[in-house]
């Protein structure tokens, strides 16, 4: 596993939720309070692109069809079946490192 950048804190202040492309693969980055997470990009439901939804405390809401994941966990706010990745973060200065496997 490596970790690879994914964005700097000047981009993704407290509150905000990005898109970020690392080896062809999609993550939301979310800054929650100064901490970063990364999750799987892309909605199960209809494959809509989280990080344009909403970021509310830790929940990521799709814009699509306003499913909502918890970026800390992945988990589906109603059934617990349904869960995304979540990527191990690393911040080194002002950058934001995202481990893929």
């Amino acid at each position: 596993m490596a970790f690879h950048p994914a964005s700097t804190l000047g981009q993704l202040p407290p509150g905000a939720l990005t898109e970020v492309s690392i080896e062809g693969k999609q993550i939301a980055l979310c800054n929650v309070e100064g901490v970063i997470h990364a999750i799987d990009g892309v909605c199960p439901h209809r494959s809509g692109p989280l990080a344009e939804g909403a970021l509310h405390g830790t929940m990521v809401v799709c814009p699509w069809h306003a499913w909502e994941f918890d970026c800390v966990t992945g988990r589906h706010d109603y059934n617990p079946g349904i869960q995304l990745e979540t990527y191990q973060v690393k911040v080194e200065g002002d950058d934001i490192l995202v481990e893929l496997p």
